[in-house]
């Protein structure tokens, strides 16, 4: 199957074919943010190709995702197209005049459940949306993949602490720690050591993982019973471009031609 085939039903997405998806429609839009969407393919390969529960998009008994750190849209763009709920059309109207795929995600999309693009909020609609199922004497679970940046919002350590003290099992948040965001280093801009003890402190159950390794992470989404569970995933911005790695410029420039075409070979190589 070539890799911008939809991919039916199988354990893992292909990360190869996402990285493709990413690097062809953000050249072609001549849109940045590719650093972001580069990060988070492993996860979104682990996510929509193992861990939520998700026949159809609109299937009222689906577990629900938010994408906490919406300017990743275009990998989230990608993933819908692989589980074959997005047309290549569609996918390649990413950025155009009257298209509903923009640089954040909208619920005007199927498969999108919840608008996100503002940073700190994310982990505020997972929690009412895993708060929701419950009362409502649903099993669904909700997962939201925030960024690390994220976590210097003072509204997602209010949503941390409320799901901890309701115990909202259902709920699974991946934390996509790349160590960087907009303007800079996280480090530098708002320390985050000892992020795991911040979590427990919350009530959670936290798990650490290889966020490059998709079966490492499909393993550490394995539910549990007892309180929310949150996945620390150690990440790169712009994994699998040499050149994009871990260089915060990334975060907004587009590509020129010659990036495009090294980006795509570099790409090609890992698996």
């Amino acid at each position: 199957m070539e890799p911008d085939q939809p991919l039916a039903d199988q354990q893992i997405l292909s990360s190869r074919a996402l990285r493709k998806l990413i690097l062809e429609e953000s050249y072609r839009a001549h849109v940045g943010h590719i650093g972001s969407a580069l990060s988070v393919v492993d996860l979104l390969a682990a996510l929509y190709g193992g861990a939520i529960r998700l026949k159809s998009p609109d299937d009222p008994d689906r577990d629900r995702f938010i994408l906490g750190k919406g300017h990743a849209a275009l990998a989230l763009y990608a993933a819908l197209f692989l589980r074959g709920w997005l047309s290549r059309s569609e996918l390649a109207s990413y950025c155009a005049d009257d298209s509903r795929l923009g640089v954040h995600p909208t619920r005007h999309l199927p498969g999108v459940d919840f608008s996100t693009g503002s940073l700190g909020l994310g982990l505020s609609i997972g929690a009412g949306s895993a708060l929701a199922a419950r009362l409502l004497g649903k099993d669904r679970r909700t997962y939201a993949l925030l960024s690390d940046a994220e976590c210097n919002e003072g509204s997602t350590w209010e949503a941390a602490m409320f799901a901890g003290h309701h115990r909202l099992a259902n709920l699974i948040v991946v934390v996509d720690v790349n160590g960087q965001q907009a303007l800079g280093r996280t480090a530098e801009i708002m320390d985050q050591s000892r992020m795991p003890e911040r979590w427990m402190s919350c009530g959670w159950t936290v798990r650490e993982v290889d966020g490059h390794a998709p079966a490492a992470v499909l393993e550490a989404l394995r539910p549990h019973q007892q309180e929310p569970l949150v996945v620390l995933a150690q990440t790169v911005s712009g994994r699998s471009v040499s050149f994009m790695e871990g260089e915060v410029r990334w975060h907004y420039l587009p590509m020129s031609d010659e990036d495009y075409a090294i980006a795509l070979a570099q790409s090609e190589a890992l698996p």
